[in-house]
């Protein structure tokens, strides 16, 4: 049987995840893959800002047009770099399951902070105004409640990229998604991980999502065995909230759903810039209404007045920068 083309970036993170997918493949629908390494925008240009070169597209634009010209049958996407709205034609076949969703703290190397300190009291260890690395105006909005004093700095870059800006002193500490860490083994790098009420994760955090063409019958089927039911339901329902609110990577939006007894729970923020306005919606629905669920909160903020939070943001110019 002819091996499924399996579209990915090159970064390490990325080829972990791709030879996962394949694997679980493999493993599970008897189908083997060829791994084909597609350099994308956002891995060219890996030291301006996303707002500035296209947003979150950037690190799926060349992949899902070879998929759409049917170079590859299957793309692996980190799911908090896709942009929520998808090109005609293609669809999210599968996730696997979720990994940690939440961001973590992370100290330079041969910094060791102690067991169990608060984050606040290990930030303030870094001196009165810590230079915090972060790519993220999702996570720089909310954790300047919780850092009132930290200086807050864009880094860009893939996991081992930023470490190494962090261990040469660059920056004091970093905020790196702890899903990735964990995926690439680095999980002793981590200091602490931030509550996912005092930080809710981007859309997406922690899972891995499988793209196809809708009407690759062939690949779907080899797909469906693979697929998590609840990461996929979560991710529907995060992925809704960013749909409804008409935001993207250039606006500070957290949400993130957690399954269980057949049910969906999603809460969601809208943040401004500076963190000074915080919104925040939940809700509860039967796992198969997920998308409802997404809609119905996101309506929920916007009756709560996210729209004019979210225009101030997009008129920043600013953005989230993918991967960590």
């Amino acid at each position: 049987m002819t091996p499924l083309r399996l579209g990915t970036r090159g970064s390490e993170l990325a080829l972990w995840q791709a030879n996962t997918v394949a694997g679980e493949i493999s493993r599970r629908s008897g189908r083997e893959c060829e791994l084909v390494v597609i350099t994308t925008t956002g891995d060219r240009l890996a030291d301006v800002s996303l707002s500035t070169v296209g947003g979150k597209r950037v690190f799926v634009k060349e992949i899902e047009q070879a998929l759409a010209r049917r170079e590859i049958d299957l793309a692996v996407h980190s799911a908090k770099d896709m942009p929520a709205d998808q090109p005609d034609g293609l669809t999210i076949a599968a996730a696997l399951p979720r990994e940690d969703p939440r961001d973590a703290v992370v100290l330079s190397a041969g910094d060791t902070p102690g067991p169990h300190r608060p984050i606040p009291e290990l930030v303030a260890a870094q001196g009165p105004a810590p230079r915090v690395g972060s790519g993220s105006v999702r996570r720089v909005a909310q954790l300047r409640r919780l850092l009132p004093t930290a200086q807050f700095r864009l880094v860009r870059g893939n996991v081992g990229t930023r470490l190494r800006k962090l261990d040469e002193g660059g920056y004091d500490l970093l905020i790196l998604a702890a899903a990735g860490l964990k995926r690439l083994g680095l999980a002793d790098r981590i200091s602490a991980t931030v509550d996912v009420d005092a930080c809710v994760p981007a859309p997406g955090q922690g899972i891995v999502a499988i793209e196809t063409r809708a009407d690759d019958q062939d690949t779907l089927a080899a797909l469906s065995p693979v697929n998590d039911a609840n990461a996929i339901a979560a991710l529907t329902a995060e992925r809704a909230v960013v749909t409804t609110l008409g935001g993207g990577c250039q606006v500070p939006i957290g949400a993130f759903a957690e399954t269980r007894d057949h049910h969906i729970h999603l809460r969601a923020v809208v943040a401004s810039l500076d963190g000074l306005q915080l919104l925040r919606r939940e809700g509860t629905r039967p796992i198969g209404s997920a998308r409802a669920l997404g809609v119905a909160v996101a309506e929920g903020l916007l009756e709560d007045g996210a729209g004019p939070i979210l225009e101030a943001a997009l008129e920043s110019n600013t953005g989230e920068t993918g991967e960590a």
